[in-house]
This record gives structure tokens, sequence and C-alpha cells, in this order.
């Protein structure tokens, strides 16, 4: 295993590592949408956040030597599913067909009060 890091997303905020790289996958933490320029939430509307979520995880699999492109499997975690299809469509700009696998639920709470956090597998060469 190796660990993977970026200045060009945020830092861990615990005992985990931004990514792990094993064989030809790399399994990235879930991502809050905090802009790591600022080290605060980009936005507060959940749209917004699934943005710099997915922003975030393209940043590390940059670091990587990968692409989200190239992303198999996600985890969307939301407060509330009443806005999933603006959710939806926005996750939908960031991926082309074969779209990656993908699970969504509703949480009660997320770290540091986000709206959103996103968790991805990725294949790197």
């Amino acid at each position: 295993m190796k660990p993977v890091s970026t200045a060009a997303a945020p830092a861990a905020i615990g005992p985990y590592s931004q990514a792990v790289r094993t064989g030809s996958l790399l399994f990235v933490s879930g991502q809050l949408p905090i802009d790591p320029a600022t080290g605060e939430f980009a936005t507060s509307d959940a749209v917004g956040q699934m943005r710099q979520c997915l922003a975030n995880i393209a940043a590390i699999a940059k670091e990587a030597g990968s692409d989200i492109s190239r992303t198999v499997k996600t985890t969307i975690l939301l407060t509330d599913l009443g806005g999933f299809a603006a959710i939806n469509e926005e996750y939908g700009k960031a991926f082309a067909e074969p779209y990656p696998a993908r699970a969504c639920y509703e949480v009660s709470a997320l770290p540091k009060g986000a709206l959103v956090e996103v968790e991805a597998v990725i294949e790197v060469d």
C-alpha cells in the first residue's frame, strides 16, 4: 500500500490518508467540499459542495497519475436526499459512459456540517 497526498485537495482531518494506492487501484477517502486554498467550504449549497468534492477527488487522482474519468466506483453521502436530482445532474457532468458504479445514502450528519461527501475507487496505471 502506498499513501497518496496532495496539497491540491484538503488534508485529512483525522487518522487516515487522502487516498491509498494498492496495485492498480486508488482508494480515495471521503472528500468533503473543502476548498484546499481556504480550508473552508467552497459554498453552502449542496450542488456547489458536490462540485468541490469532485474537484478534490480529481486533484487526488491527478497526484496518483490517473484521472477522475477512470473512476470505477463512488459512494455519495447526502444529508438530504430531497436534493438528489440536482446533485445527480452535477455528478453527471464529471463522468461519461461507462459511468462508475455508485451507491448513494442519506445520512443524519457529516463532518463539519457538510451536506455532501464523496469517496471513490479509481483505476491507475
